[in-house]
């Protein structure tokens, strides 16, 4: 009876074992996802679309994707030759975005002195008027006394001082305002443009853009770029050469514009380009041909009739209908629609291969 018991518990224990394993089994392929599907598994082999994937020597590292044509036309793949453009070489900068509470606190100080200067000549022509009719009346013996007059003369003087104080108040603030943020900003700020009023109403941001002093660039160019933190990139405008060096770079500093709606925040490092006098050869890559993933630019090239591979590339160079990039090749058949397919058709062929493994 023992060695019953014995043998029956020996069989729970066992299936018990098995049932947790294909537990397990299954768990895996759950998360990992079905080899084929059902139907790829009914049809023979030579009816499936053909995909693999294998390890490509010229192409930075990423996988070659090889589709046949059925499978290409299925998905709409169009392919173009790259045709070759110039390409301005760029600068790269480092850039910071200012806090313009200084700006602000002397936009308030000079609206402050210009008031009181207004005020001041007001009071000014009331006392200039009083004290020459004072005097007029005076000399015409016209019941006005030497004390009057006298008085009427103090609060002109008075007045004519107060003036002088107004203006040296007004002046010390616009010089106060070129001084820390240059001609440009300074003479915006005094004359109220929209330059600064753009930059206090925070409709733009100010970024200080700062070259290593061994850098090629002649002048600051008209318009460059930044990299804005989580992948987009923000347009900068000229302003002026900046008042200061950054105590890191000790290079030449320039003031840009660039809008607020852009995310760039007060007190960010951003990376700039600028773009220098030098030039050389690159390809005009089409918007459409532009893959964005993983905070990266990509495309595919077709480098068979049935293979593509996957090309990482810089768009900081930007064309009309697209971008300017130097790691390609001219002539080079690229894929201008389908490249969001190609990248799904090369997952499915990794996670396939996986499960080969």
């Amino acid at each position: 009876m023992k060695r019953i018991r014995a043998k029956r518990w020996r069989t729970i224990a066992g299936g018990a074992f098995a049932a947790a394993l294909a537990a397990a089994i299954s768990a895996i392929i759950f998360l990992r996802g079905p080899a084929v599907s059902s139907a790829d598994e009914a049809a023979p082999p030579e009816a499936r679309p053909e995909t693999s994937s294998a390890p490509a020597s010229d192409n930075g590292g990423s996988a070659a994707l090889r589709l046949d044509a059925a499978a290409q036309k299925r998905i709409g793949i169009e392919t173009a030759p790259l045709r070759a453009a110039p390409r301005h070489e760029e600068v790269r900068a480092y850039g910071r975005v200012l806090d313009l509470a200084s700006l602000t606190d002397l936009a308030g100080r000079y609206a402050n002195a210009r008031a009181q200067l207004d005020g001041a000549r007001a009071r000014l022509e009331g006392s200039r008027s009083a004290y020459e009719r004072s005097r007029s009346l005076y000399k015409d013996q016209q019941n006005v006394s030497a004390a009057q007059v006298q008085s009427a003369e103090a609060a002109f003087r008075s007045d004519q001082a107060g003036v002088a104080a107004a203006e040296a108040q007004l002046n010390a603030a616009a010089a106060a305002a070129r001084q820390e943020w240059g001609p440009t900003l300074g003479q915006s700020l005094i004359d109220g443009s929209a330059l600064v009023s753009r930059l206090i109403g925070w409709q733009d941001v100010l970024v200080q853009v700062t070259v290593r002093p061994h850098a090629v660039l002649s002048a600051a160019p008209a318009t460059a770029s930044v990299d804005v933190p989580g992948g987009s990139r923000a347009a900068l405008s000229y302003v002026s050469p900046a008042t200061r060096t950054d105590p890191l770079i000790q290079g030449r500093s320039f003031l840009y514009v660039a809008a607020a709606e852009s995310g760039l925040l007060p007190g960010m490092n951003v990376s700039a380009l600028l773009p220098s006098e030098r030039s050389g050869e690159g390809v005009l890559v089409p918007d459409t041909a532009v893959l964005r993933w993983e905070g990266a630019d990509w495309v595919y090239l077709r480098t068979s009739a049935e293979t593509f591979v996957r090309r990482r590339i810089s768009t900081m160079v930007a064309a009309p209908g697209g971008y300017v990039v130097a790691n390609l090749p001219a002539d080079a058949p690229i894929v201008t629609h389908g490249a969001e397919l190609l990248l799904s058709e090369e997952f499915k062929t990794e996670i396939r291969g996986g499960e080969n493994d």
